[in-house]
Parts: C-alpha cells; structure tokens; sequence
C-alpha cells in the first residue's frame, strides 16, 4: 500500500500489525546511453509494486536524491545528480524520528546503487545507517529516560537480539539484490545484468538503440537479453519476499 494513499485509520492498522514500512532509495545517474538514468531507483520500486500485491506493507515514496557521485562520468549532458552524504544523514535523521514517532517499528530501506560494496559502506548506506542508529538511541533515551539499556526491564535484550526483535531492528538497511543472490547475478554497471534487470523490471527504460560501445562497463550490455532478466528477476522477488516476511 502506497504510503501518500493511505488513510489515518490504514496507518493504525500497519502499525498494530507490525507491517514492513519499506523506504526504496535510488539515485539520478548516467547509466550509460541505453538506459534511464533512474535505473538504481526503478529497479527497487518495480520490485516493490509486485510484491505489495501479496504482502501487507507501506511503501513510502522512493527516494532518488541519494549520492551517486561522479565516479562514472561527469553531470554535463550526462544527467546525474550528486547530493554529498552529509545532507542525506540530516535527511535521514529527520525522516526516521517522523516514522517512529508515527509508530513504525519495522522500516526496511533498500538500496541497490554500489550495492557490491554494501557491508564494507558507501556514502549513500553509511549516511542512512548512521542516521538511523542516532535517531534510535536519542528516541529511546527520550520515551524511556537515560539509563534505560541498564533497566530490568532490558534483562532480555541479548536474546531480542538474536531474535532480531531488538530496538535496534526498528530500522534496516538491506541491499536490493542479497548476497547469496549476487553469487549468480553479479553487479555491474549498465552491463549485461543491469541491463537485463531493466528489460524484465522496466522495459520503458531500456533502449538497446541506444547503446554506445565506448564505454568499457556498457559493453558488456550487448549480451542482455529478456530471459535472463526474467529469472534473475524472480530470484530477486524471491530474495525480497523473505526480507519481508521475516
């Protein structure tokens, strides 16, 4: 259920139910010339729009200002916007006190620009994951008052947090395609995986008349086709619909 269509009473009904509140972040960037340049943005948002049908979950409105630098090419003519990490985590410190003052305890955000780097960090994640681990203790100390980990109440929390029920997995940070899943779908850049993403996700944004040769990463594009983007693609639905469910 898309967030900036829901009524009051829908949004107290996720929260009883505990329903993942799913945030798809994405960046505006030049994806060589056969593809859009909101590839990193389009691909988490199509796979959300699939899975809604049978999960109960809010999406909230993607979000594609994130930092996409100018490691492929520069923005001249090219289209990418860069937005530096610093005004993400002030973005981000802001949009998750507003989800969990709503009442949202299971915000899952996901991200696939520069995703292959994921557990080592990137601007865009560690400016989120900061953001929300900040947001957590100050929201924490100020509903329970300082001191409150120390609290008998607490006495559990090692076992909450093998059981992933924690304070701390209020909000997540996961990456669009999972680790086991990058294992068969490697990443590139506007190469033959992305490009084949795109033609099952959001054939509108692909146009192989369009591909330049040039460009060392884009080359590899010329072996993308529809099939394979098709069974990479329920493998990722697959890989995401656990993320939910768990």
């Amino acid at each position: 259920m898309k967030y900036e269509l829901m009524f009051p009473d829908q949004i107290r009904k996720a929260i009883k139910e505990n329903w993942p509140v799913v945030l798809p972040l994405g960046v505006l960037e030049y994806h060589s010339e056969h593809l859009a340049v909101g590839t990193d943005g389009l691909l988490p948002v199509r796979a959300f729009e699939i899975l809604e049908k049978e999960i109960n979950m809010v999406i909230l409105p993607p979000f594609y200002y994130c930092s996409a630098s100018y490691a492929v090419e520069a923005p001249e003519q090219k289209g990418t916007i860069q937005i530096d990490s610093s005004v993400l985590h002030s973005f981000g410190r802001q949009l998750f006190l507003s989800l969990l003052r709503i009442g949202f305890r299971n915000i899952k955000c996901f991200i696939h620009h520069q995703s292959e780097n994921f557990f080592n960090g990137m601007p865009t994640d560690l400016a989120f994951r900061l953001a929300a681990r900040q947001i957590i203790f100050e929201f924490l100390e100020k509903e329970r008052g300082e001191g409150w980990w120390g609290k008998d109440d607490m006495k559990n929390y090692y076992e909450q947090h093998r059981k992933q029920t924690s304070p701390f997995q209020w909000i997540q940070l996961h990456p669009f395609v999972d680790i086991e899943t990058k294992k068969r779908i490697t990443a590139d850049h506007a190469g033959k995986n992305e490009t084949s993403l795109m033609m099952a996700f959001c054939p509108e944004g692909v146009d192989m008349n369009r591909l330049d040769n040039e460009k060392w990463y884009a080359q590899p594009a010329r072996d993308a086709n529809a099939e394979f983007g098709k069974r990479a693609k329920e493998e990722i639905i697959e890989s995401l619909r656990k993320v939910l469910r768990s």
